[in-house]
């Protein structure tokens, strides 16, 4: 199973490409999308759809795993990244690539194994479940290499092995 971890943003987003077979990770690729600062909002959002889409037609994931939304202090950033994560759910919907979300505890418990885990513990940890020499960079692609890692941690539990409802449930 290849899966497309997607850690959303507008200037930038960060993307994974992890190759899934029973308990085996590797690494296809990974990066960020990035949007001029100085651009308007739907000139950003219009880019970042083109660019995902391009990478879904080159890459042809089976699934794409992205970062739940929650809400810090600062409101106007998450709207703004609201926006950016709607345009990266439908490049995935037009492109027929299933999306499942995880929220930041769940990645973190699932690459790391504890929730609170700091962020360079999540990038080290990467780093491992890969065999990469170097951790990967910018913090964004480490981040959806590590929503990636989440969904193929989930999508091979115990309970979709015996027969569970959903496939990629995250409950």
């Amino acid at each position: 199973m290849r899966i497309l971890g997607i850690d959303p943003g507008i200037a930038t987003v960060g993307f994974g490409l992890v190759d899934s077979e029973k308990s085996k990770l590797s690494l296809v690729n990974c990066g960020v999308i990035t949007t001029p600062a100085n651009a308007s909002l739907s000139s950003r959002l219009d880019r970042i759809y083109d660019d995902l889409t391009e990478l879904i037609k080159a890459f042809s994931p089976d699934v794409a795993a992205c970062e739940a939304l929650f809400f810090n202090t600062n409101i106007t950033t998450g709207i703004s990244v609201a926006h950016g994560r709607g345009v990266l759910l439908l490049a995935c919907r037009k492109a027929g690539v299933p999306v499942l979300e995880y929220t930041p505890l769940q990645v973190k418990q699932s690459v790391v194994g504890y929730g609170r885990a700091e962020k360079r513990q999540v990038i080290y940890m990467v780093r491992r479940l890969l065999n990469m020499k170097t951790p990967p960079k910018p913090d964004d692609a480490a981040d959806a290499l590590a929503i990636a890692i989440c969904h193929a941690r989930s999508a091979t539990s115990l309970l979709t092995k015996n027969g569970g409802d959903n496939p990629c449930s995250t409950t």
